[in-house]
């Protein structure tokens, strides 16, 4: 029998060492090959190539002009603010800016594109050859943040498409121009990511750092930055393989997920001994697959053809001269504010936070600026701030499903909170509380609402020395087994005067006198 039970276990072992074995060979079996295109629209009152407000949510065709309308006879003019925050995002990820760029018309027939082309910079784009360094960390799935880095091939600056509607029950499309002849500036990266989670933490750096420079609002949920998804499956050590492009995910979760499920779904068929198609597939966000659109269009269909209405694009790269015809590059590069990475670096050394939380809180500007507002003040801990504000500011946020930018709690209040806790003046579990209060009336004076709620610690030595006392006297056994040596006892003392106030005990110093009792 015993030796029955011993072989039925190495079994149960073996099998699950087989498993793991199965799957790490399975996992090396193919490796995951992705590159991102990305269209961030330009932060810029007007059109790229007319005078049209460029802005979100207007009245359906209410922002067109005639030139985004393709009304025959006219002309684009080039918007200079849009060159300028075109080359102030290059810049700030190292690209080489050219010196003379050119516009491309790129052909396709949809109906929201009423020229039956796009003016882009196809073959001599406005920069090229740079790179993004970004941190990747999703709390669950990674234990340690790591670094990882993407190379941009080119940044071109061009014009969007209108928008198709489609109604169902009425069986028609209409659409709206509102969104014809937007400026964007499209980044193309190289293929050197590996998988979703790498292409969800590069899209995140990007919005962070168009952000800070007020290129882009990068309001994915409004349109202002799409993704799109190339993804393929290779042996290790074999070139590139055939590609799938998913198109047009619009959150940076649906970017990870877009990419895993792609991952998985061409895993699967060439395991099946099938092949992979070059096709266009979207990312349907609700049931969380991709599915086919058309097949992928290769350049030779679109006919590009130089643009002749626009002359070449030619900027001064050496000085900071700039005129009403050619903008200064150098004069640009004075513009550029501390990126998302310089904040990581500072939180991390001058402040000495872990990277998990210095990537959390740039990951979150609202709260980057209130810990940046808070520690001003030198007497306040850093990390405790980080503390307070990530592990139950956000939970607290995130139970009540309200967005960080909406958040009705100032940093005035966290300020107080901060101060108080320091002097052990009120616990973890008031200040959660107070939070909780703040949302509801963001008015609310913090020491007030603590006061009136009797909610600040009780310091008094004579009185927690007495209910100290009267907990040794009723715990004969406890103190007992303290005073023989066991010595873990000690927080069940505690935690008896905890309950029997209300957690309203300073429980440090309650600690202390409950030590000096014992030891009597």
């Amino acid at each position: 029998m015993h030796l029955c039970l011993i072989s039925r276990r190495l079994r149960l072992k073996y099998n699950k060492i087989h498993k793991r074995c199965a799957s790490v060979t399975n996992n090396k079996k193919w490796q995951s090959v992705v590159g991102l295109e990305v269209h961030a629209q330009l932060n810029t009152e007007s059109k790229l190539f007319s005078g049209a407000e460029n802005t979100f949510g207007g009245l359906v065709n209410n922002c067109v002009s005639l030139f985004d309308a393709a009304i025959p006879g006219t002309l684009p003019v080039l918007n200079r603010k849009c060159v300028e925050l075109g080359i102030l995002t290059a810049l700030s990820l190292s690209c080489k800016i050219n010196e003379v760029s050119s516009f491309d018309r790129k052909h396709y027939f949809y109906a929201d594109l009423p020229a039956g082309y796009q003016i882009t910079q196809q073959r001599a784009p406005l920069a090229s050859d740079g790179v993004i360094n970004f941190q990747v960390f999703t709390p669950g799935v990674h234990k340690k943040p790591y670094n990882k880095s993407s190379k941009i091939k080119q940044i071109q600056l061009e014009q969007d498409s209108g928008k198709s509607l489609h109604d169902a029950e009425l069986k028609r499309s209409l659409v709206d121009l509102n969104r014809a002849g937007a400026p964007l500036i499209e980044l193309v990266f190289e293929p050197d990511l590996e998988n979703g989670e790498e292409a969800a933490a590069l899209v995140k750096e990007l919005v962070l750092i168009v952000q800070r420079l007020g290129a882009c609002t990068g309001r994915m949920e409004e349109g202002a930055l799409r993704v799109d998804a190339n993804v393929s499956l290779r042996r290790p050590g074999e070139p590139l393989s055939t590609r799938t492009e998913i198109k047009n995910i619009g959150s940076v979760r649906g970017v990870a997920g877009a990419i895993r499920h792609e991952i998985d779904r061409q895993r699967t068929v060439l395991e099946g001994g099938g092949r992979i198609v070059n096709e266009t597939r979207a990312w349907d966000a609700t049931t969380r697959v991709t599915v086919p659109m058309r097949d992928k269009e290769v350049v030779q269909d679109y006919r590009y053809m130089p643009e002749p209405n626009l002359p070449p694009l030619r900027v001064n790269l050496k000085t900071k001269e700039d005129t009403q015809d050619v903008i200064s590059v150098p004069l640009i590069k004075d513009k550029i504010p501390e990126l998302p990475e310089e904040s990581r670096t500072k939180l991390t050394k001058q402040f000495q936070l872990k990277p998990e939380a210095a990537i959390q809180l740039v990951n979150e500007p609202v709260l980057l600026e209130f810990f940046q507002t808070i520690t001003a003040n030198r007497t306040r801990n850093p990390t405790k701030v980080a503390n307070l504000l990530l592990n139950d500011l956000l939970t607290i946020l995130h139970k009540r499903k309200i967005n960080i930018d909406n958040c009705p709690v100032n940093d005035k209040h966290l300020a107080d909170l901060i101060d108080f806790l320091s002097q052990n003046k009120i616990n973890l579990d008031v200040c959660k509380l107070v939070i909780d209060e703040v949302i509801e009336d963001s008015t609310l004076s913090v020491k007030d609402l603590i006061n009136s709620k009797g909610w600040f610690l009780i310091t008094d030595e004579v009185v927690i020395i007495n209910k100290c006392k009267e907990i040794i006297d009723s715990n004969p056994k406890i103190v007992k087994q303290y005073k023989d040596g066991k010595l873990k006892v000690f927080n069940a003392l505690l935690g008896l005067v905890a309950k029997s106030t209300d957690n309203k005990f300073d429980m440090t110093l309650a600690s202390k006198k409950m030590e000096e009792l014992l030891k009597k």
